[in-house]
Parts: structure tokens; sequence; C-alpha cells
């Protein structure tokens, strides 16, 4: 599997999980909502960089 893909993917998924828990749909901590945060920047900052650089 294509890393950019994988990163895509993985960044969706924290997304999903980011706007599900501001919205209150599911329930998360403030520390788990941080670290949600934090990973979907590292991940898509990577995602951007290696997209950029691929081509």
């Amino acid at each position: 599997m294509n890393i950019i893909l994988l990163l895509g993917i993985i960044n969706y998924a924290l997304v999903l999980i980011q706007v599900a828990s501001g919205l209150r749909y599911i329930k998360m901590s403030f520390a788990a909502h941080k670290r949600a945060g934090i990973a979907l920047l590292v991940t898509a900052t990577i995602h951007g960089a290696v997209a950029i650089l691929a081509d």
C-alpha cells in the first residue's frame, strides 16, 4: 500500500474522531482529544510533505 494513501486514510480517521468528539457524539477526555489533534497535525504534515516530494 502506498504511504501517501495510508497517511490519507489515517488523517481521515483522525478528523472523524476529532469532529465526533467535538460534537459530543463520542465521549473523549480533553487529554485524549488533544493527543488525537497532535497526531492529526503530525500525520497531515508528513502526508503533505511526502505528497509534494513524490512529484
